[in-house]
């Protein structure tokens, strides 16, 4: 067959080897993993909710809306907050079942990648486009798991600095190099848990995802309860906040720059996807793991977001480096809701641990997912060392992308120690790179693939097209929108480095394809006869 030819295995209904891989085996996922081109190598012991636990502990809506609560604040306040989440969130949804129809046809550790290859094969540009999506793909992973781990580092710096008396009573205020060896010994642990059997990874996951859902409700209910001055309802739905300190006037603008932390907040949810190989019935659990993720996230996200705004009352405050939080907004606001009732922060600070283990646990299935990603695509011959990285253990465990991943995320940190501008730009692939490489197959469902794909048992039927076509154009939107500047005037110390991380990522991308890959990469390749 032709795309035989060029590295591609046959898909079901194809040819006649579909009946003889599917005779050699009675375990329908095993099946259709071989349909696909591959053997089987890794445990499937995840069920439905532990394929959802990892996706729902990565977008973490704990970890998202705490840690940039200051940026929505600062660009809009409460208004933004409030409107801009549910209209993120149902854009987010529209990109979420675009890529679950597809997960559903093609459900493997690749993802992404693996998708964007089967989706152009009949066009031959296959291999570019895996070679595109899977390492914009990869490297926002590893992006994410950099900056979900490094802002966990900077949280413990401001629950020490509270512990100790806070900023204006002498408490202890760690330095960039005490917040990187933080940051270090979280992953030094990431990659322990990580290097475990997978049923004892899904406990984890498990437990994460309840976490984060009884902490969201215990952090929305009990914040806002115990601050004895409570916001109006009138200034939580309504108020919004031009004083950013930006030097920017147009309310537009503002709203649009406050969106950051809701769709920060709202990635990572293609984990489902990569865990695929690990799940049963993977073809339906895997999309509905996505789509899960996303709908559930959305909504307990958006309780948390209105429970905690219920305690705002003076935003310059809560922003100024000069608070006991050192700016760190939302430390502050629970701080000072427990020291307005009891005389002391202390219960503010409990509230900051329950945040601090949900943002743990993202980053813990952050290199979960990382490490299937990187297992799949070094499979298929992608990366420099490839034959290392997808290499498993006893306990079928990918035990060296686990440790590649971490290591990479911890590299990515150390620009912080000279430049937290720099760190910013890199960490900016987080979002914008992470949906770019969500966005690539969904184009190539919508286009080159429209007449020849073939959907999976999870399907969006005749509307699989319009919402493609919706999750592209709300992608491009934000890649544009994040790419503005944030601070007027622009210097070199307030420009907006995102279109620099992330064209030097495509320009890094691209060349290199040119220069090589396309030379010896073909895209997924079956490992049947390895």
């Amino acid at each position: 067959m032709e795309e035989a030819r060029h590295g591609y295995s046959p898909l079901a209904g194809d040819d006649e080897d579909a009946e003889a891989i599917r005779g050699a085996t009675g375990d329908g996922d095993d099946v259709k993993l071989r349909l696909l081109g591959y053997k089987p190598q890794l445990k499937r012991d995840l069920s439905v909710v532990s394929n959802f636990a990892v996706s729902f502990s990565i977008v973490s809506v704990v970890t998202g809306v705490t840690t940039l609560f200051g940026t929505g604040l600062q660009f809009g306040g409460p208004a933004t907050m409030v409107y801009g989440w549910p209209v993120a969130g149902a854009f987010t949804l529209a990109v979420g079942l675009a890529m679950a129809e597809i997960c559903s046809a093609y459900p493997t550790s690749g993802g992404l990648y693996f998708w964007s290859a089967r989706l152009c094969a009949h066009r031959r540009w296959g291999p570019f486009a895996a070679w595109l999506t899977g390492w914009f793909n990869i490297v926002g992973q590893w992006a994410v798991t950099t900056s979900v781990d490094y802002s966990l580092a900077q949280l413990i710096q401001v629950i020490i600095l509270l512990g100790t008396g806070g900023k204006n009573g002498g408490g202890y205020l760690a330095s960039k190099y005490v917040v990187i060896a933080f940051h270090a010994a979280i992953l030094l642990s990431h990659a322990v848990i990580n290097s475990l059997p997978i049923t004892v990874l899904s406990f984890f996951g498990q437990f994460a995802a309840a976490w984060n859902m009884l902490g969201v409700f215990v952090l929305m209910v009990a914040v806002p309860a115990v601050a004895t001055e409570r916001a109006s309802a009138e200034f939580v739905f309504t108020h919004f906040n031009t004083d950013n300190g930006a030097g920017i006037r147009s309310n537009l603008y503002i709203f649009v720059l406050g969106l950051l932390m809701s769709q920060y907040t709202l990635t990572g949810y293609d984990a489902s996807a990569h865990m695929t190989e690990e799940t049963k019935n993977a073809d339906k659990n895997g999309p509905i793991g996505i789509i899960s993720a996303i709908g559930i996230s959305i909504l307990v996200g958006w309780g948390y977001i209105l429970g905690i705004t219920f305690a705002v009352k003076d935003i310059p405050y809560l922003l100024s480096p000069d608070n006991d939080a050192g700016g760190y907004a939302i430390a502050e606001v629970f701080y000072l809701a427990f020291k307005s009732r009891y005389g002391s922060g202390a219960g503010g600070i409990v509230c900051l641990g329950i945040v601090a283990v949900a943002i743990y646990f993202c980053g813990m299935s952050s290199v979960t997912s990382n490490s299937r990603m990187a297992y799949a695509f070094s499979r298929d011959g992608a990366m420099p060392f490839s034959s290392v990285w997808h290499k498993v253990n006893k306990q079928e465990v990918p035990i060296n992308a686990v440790w590649l991943s971490v290591s990479v995320a911890l590299c990515m940190a150390l620009p912080s120690l000279g430049s937290l501008v720099a760190f910013q730009a890199m960490v900016s692939i987080a979002t914008i790179g992470l949906y770019i490489s969500y966005a690539l197959p969904i184009l190539f469902r919508v286009t080159l693939a429209r007449k020849h794909f073939s959907p999976g048992p999870f399907n969006l039927g005749r509307y699989g097209v319009l919402v493609g076509g919706v999750a592209v154009l709300w992608v491009a939107t934000i890649t544009v929108l994040f790419s503005l500047p944030v601070t007027y005037p622009v210097t070199k110390d307030t420009l907006n480095y995102t279109p620099v991380a992330v064209g030097g990522l495509f320009f890094l991308v691209l060349s290199s394809w040119v220069l090589s890959a396309r030379h010896w990469f073909k895209g997924p390749v079956t490992n049947l006869d390895g």
